[in-house]
């Protein structure tokens, strides 16, 4: 279990009364996952949000956390975790830090977790909130749509960001069985994806629901697509 600074991060019995009644409301969603479930469970998600916002920290609903980003309804982070089958052990590459909410339910099922963040300055705060809650979580600034080579080949792969098609080099950073989870689509709504790695040459590309996320952002002019 993760340990929290009571001093300045509070988890009362009532977040996590309004955690048990967000899992039941996760569940009727038809997030089936078991690990998922109680990972959300575990999860202070009002510890990723402005005060202003903790009233509302346990609805099913995103919230901005500046810099034009959200943090991820909890349904939908259920839903690309439940979708990427981790286990414990697993070394996941996140691609978009964000609030850092999701990569703390991901260290909740076990994963060895590195991010990567394109916005500078969500990339510090998160880094220092991560270091306040005592996450081993290795947290880099750049260009998610390049993976991390140097540490690659990961077990799995999420892409926390609507991309308007799948990056090359997140595909070839997996290894062989390796999982990536990516919204696909345009700048309003996206499909969820996916990919498993069979072999060096061969893939296999699932199709899921539909979903609105914050564009992925990149330095490059184009992203190769995957087909």
């Amino acid at each position: 279990m993760l340990q929290y600074q009571a001093s300045v991060f509070q988890d009362s019995f009532r977040h996590k009364g309004m955690r048990r009644a967000l899992v039941r409301q996760v569940a009727q969603k038809g997030i089936t996952s078991a690990s998922v479930l109680q990972a959300i469970e575990n999860v202070p998600r009002h510890f990723f949000l402005e005060a202003a916002f903790l009233e509302q920290a346990y609805e099913d609903k995103a919230f901005p956390i500046g810099e034009g980003q959200t943090i991820s309804q909890p349904y939908t982070v259920a839903f690309q975790s439940q979708l990427l089958q981790v286990q414990k052990g697993h070394k996941v590459l996140e691609v978009g830090t964000g609030s850092g909410y999701q990569a703390a339910v991901l260290v909740q099922l076990g994963a060895k977790v590195f991010s990567i963040e394109y916005n500078r300055t969500i990339y510090l705060k998160t880094k220092a909130l991560f270091t306040q809650l005592h996450y081993s979580i290795d947290v880099f600034y750049g260009d998610g749509t390049l993976g991390l080579p140097a540490y690659a080949p990961f077990d799995r792969i999420l892409v926390t960001a609507g991309a308007p098609a799948v990056p090359e080099a997140l595909v070839q950073q997996l290894s062989p069985g390796g999982i990536l989870v990516i919204p696909v689509g345009d700048h309003k709504k996206q499909r969820m994806l996916r990919i498993t790695r069979l072999s060096e040459v061969k893939i296999h590309e699932e199709t899921f629901d539909w979903f609105s996320f914050v564009p992925l952002l990149s330095g490059r002019l184009e992203i190769i697509l995957i087909y």
